[in-house]
């Protein structure tokens, strides 16, 4: 037995024993994404109200503004359906992208992040890992939208199983990438009702000052400069390509290109407010 040496018979170092720094980021995000979907799970309330808001707002949108499909700025050809579920989709994604920053802030109060930054883990972990668990959550949501838009709407996407998949995946990508925005805020605000109120007047102007529920020619002029740099615009016009026609032009690209960046800079902002107390 050697005290000095740090073995007791034969048996591993204390000091090596005492520099484990925990498993890898990739581990760490997945882990965290798990608990966040577990919990999912054991609630099942949660998940019901979650899959039926789409579907409830798919219901009321498609009837009190049927009416638009009959003005001259309105597509030719096009059912206001199949003008609306593109933009449900855009919306629902960005319904639970909100829903990310309301759930952590909901564990910082209650001391759950408090608990998990005591563990070696990189702080972005815990943030990166709620984000794909609302990424998996808002997909789940999507494929019932679209479900149900099919089945009991009469939704009829001329591009086809391609297209539509496509759209789900662009409407995800963009919930996903502008999502940071609200996990941002939540890492530098830290209240529930606060972060509530911000993202819903985040959220308003974003749905309602863009193309989602009518085209951009009949709104009113300064408000369709407002929707032409407006990123859910082109976010909508490109998932309406891919279910009306199959294929995405340059709004796709714009689409994506301001989620990326949008997620990196929101990201990075949102590490750095998660780590001002330590």
């Amino acid at each position: 037995m050697t005290i000095a040496g740090g073995t007791i018979g034969g048996g591993p170092r204390a000091a090596d024993a005492g520099t484990w720094e925990g498993s890898g980021v990739a581990t760490q995000i997945w882990v965290l994404a798990l608990r966040s979907l577990r919990a999912l799970v054991l609630d099942p309330r949660i998940l019901v109200s979650s899959l039926l808001a789409p579907f409830l707002m798919l219901l009321v949108f498609s009837q009190i503004f049927a009416g638009i499909a009959n003005t001259p700025q309105f597509p030719a050809g096009v059912g206001y359906t199949d003008f609306l579920v593109p933009a449900i989709m855009v919306n629902t994604a960005m319904q639970s992208a909100m829903q990310t920053g309301i759930g952590l802030t909901q564990e910082t109060q209650n001391g759950i992040i408090a608990r998990l930054r005591s563990l070696p883990i990189w702080p972005g972990s815990i943030l990166v890992g709620r984000s794909i668990a609302e990424l998996i959550r808002s997909l789940l949501r999507l494929v019932v939208l679209l479900a149900s838009a099919l089945l009991i709407f009469g939704f009829r996407p001329a591009g086809g199983a391609g297209g539509v998949l496509a759209g789900i995946g662009l409407a995800a990508l963009l919930g996903w990438g502008l999502g940071w925005i609200f996990i941002a805020l939540t890492c530098w605000l830290r209240e529930v009702e606060l972060i509530q109120n911000v993202s819903g007047i985040l959220l308003f102007p974003l749905m309602f000052a863009s193309n989602a529920f009518v085209p951009v020619e009949a709104l009113p002029r300064w408000l369709q400069v407002v929707a032409v740099i407006n990123p859910m615009t082109h976010g909508i016009d490109a998932v309406r390509d891919l279910t009306h026609r199959g294929d995405a032009g340059g709004s796709a690209a714009v689409a994506v290109a301001t989620a990326l960046a949008v997620a990196v800079v929101a990201g990075f902002t949102a590490v750095k407010g998660l780590e001002r107390d330590s």
